[in-house]
């Protein structure tokens, strides 16, 4: 990634998404220490950030102390990513790599999972419009069965089998419902070192492709929908 940082005006963006339990911090940790191992600069952030006011109510929310009405929790997720989008916008300006454990994508797809009819996926999707887009979205595609077989699954109000089956439907749907969006899917059921060889492969794949643009695409409404 050396080269990388040399040839380019500035940082990439790249997202990591998965099921719970699929192993994303874990990965997005190993990707910060390998780019800054091989001497290009990396920012790793975590969404939701629950220091932030925002962050502390989400947190409540998804530990099970309180109770949100749906609508009104999504938006809490968005405005979380919102209130740290120019910070991520400086860092790419300046040369940094950012890597983001769950983004626009996560939040969208969990809200549209609960099935709450007023509540679709377009619905969910409408207030990430204008966010960052991201030069590379990694997927890394678990089973629901699989990933419930991991440590501590269940502590948080979305791991359940149930729940993150229809997770991962909506979040194919809304990967194909995104104009020009780079989607790398990543099998997740393998030991972590395997994992983590495929998202070093990605990274190098899009720094080799040539410079990136000078500034960010922004993310844009969805396509019609391909469900029948």
């Amino acid at each position: 990634m050396h080269d990388t940082q040399e040839s380019q005006s500035r940082g990439i963006l790249i997202v990591i998404e998965g099921l719970d339990r699929s192993g994303k911090s874990s990965q997005c940790q190993k990707l910060h220490d390998h780019l800054v191992g091989n001497g290009g600069q990396a920012r790793y952030v975590k969404f939701p950030d629950r220091t932030t006011p925002t962050g502390k109510m989400i947190n409540s929310y998804l530990t099970g102390s309180v109770e949100q009405d749906d609508h009104s929790i999504h938006l809490l997720f968005s405005a979380n990513r919102w209130e740290a989008i120019k910070g991520i916008g400086r860092d790419i300006s300046n040369g940094i790599n950012v890597i983001i454990d769950r983004y626009s994508f996560s939040g969208a797809v969990y809200s549209a999972a609960k099935g709450n009819p007023e509540l679709s996926l377009d619905w969910a999707w409408y207030p990430e419009i204008g966010l960052l887009k991201p030069d590379l979205l990694l997927f890394l595609d678990i089973s629901p069965e699989e990933a419930a077989k991991r440590g501590n699954y269940g502590d948080e109000r979305y791991e359940t089998e149930k729940m993150q089956a229809r997770v991962r439907t909506l979040f194919k749907e809304l990967f194909a419902r995104i104009d020009d969006l780079d989607v790398w899917l990543v099998d997740a059921g393998r030991a972590i070192d395997v994992v983590s060889q495929d998202i070093f492969a990605a990274i190098a794949k899009v720094s080799s492709d040539g410079p990136l643009t000078e500034s960010l695409g922004k993310l844009g409404p969805l396509l019609s929908s391909t469900t029948t």
